[in-house]
């Protein structure tokens, strides 16, 4: 939301009234990369868009899990006797392809009893999100020297790349935790099409949006 707060800002700076503005699928603050952006009668298309498959890069820690799945948490280091090898963690990853169940993180924003997951955990309560199905179309290695692992992951909605990360390391007999992530599309758009954040500072130009078809 800070993002469409900028987008927003600088619709209204270009007409001159308020625009309606929306985003479709977030990102974690930790996270980079694609993030769409509706204005006007576009954010009718919102939830179309969010059924796009996405792209993501990741690196992946094997060294250690943490209480939020990803490098902003408090580490909890595990002692291996020695480290996967490139099969074994090729052989691991096919594990995860196709529909697959998936918790996901404590800290996360789906809703417990009416609540957000993140809200309870960050109070200290112990929470454990139902696993639901994901797909995952696609898991390529990019490189692999131990403890870190990167990712370029083809998906649908709902995936939790953290998680996943989580679940890879469980599966290697190792720790796991997301280090980093960038996405790099959102069905047909890709990174290479976005626009900086501090290009908003200034008045949208009809140049900078992308007409939906």
């Amino acid at each position: 939301m800070d993002v469409v707060r900028h987008v927003r800002r600088a619709a209204r700076l270009a007409c001159g009234r308020k625009v309606r503005t929306g985003h479709a699928g977030s990102l974690d603050p930790l996270a980079s990369g694609v993030l769409l952006c509706c204005l006007g009668p576009a954010t009718k298309r919102i939830g179309q868009l969010m059924d796009l498959t996405k792209i993501y890069v990741a690196e992946v820690d094997l060294s250690a899990f943490t209480a939020t799945d990803d490098r902003e948490g408090e580490r909890q280091q595990v002692t291996i006797a020695q480290p996967p090898d490139e099969q074994q963690v090729r052989q691991a990853l096919k594990r995860f392809l196709g529909d697959i169940e998936q918790r996901p993180p404590a800290f996360s924003a789906v809703h417990i009893n009416g609540k957000r997951a993140y809200k309870l955990a960050r109070k200290g309560e112990v929470v454990e999100p139902a696993a639901r199905m994901v797909r995952v179309d696609a898991i390529e290695l990019i490189s692999y020297q131990f403890p870190l692992l990167a990712l370029r992951i083809t998906c649908g909605k709902g995936t939790y790349i953290r998680s996943l990360a989580r679940d890879i390391g469980k599966a290697l007999g190792t720790g796991g935790h997301l280090a980093s992530l960038r996405r790099t599309a959102i069905g047909s758009y890709t990174v290479q099409q976005a626009l900086p954040l501090d290009h908003f500072q200034k008045p949208l130009q009809m140049s900078d949006l992308i007409e939906l078809t």
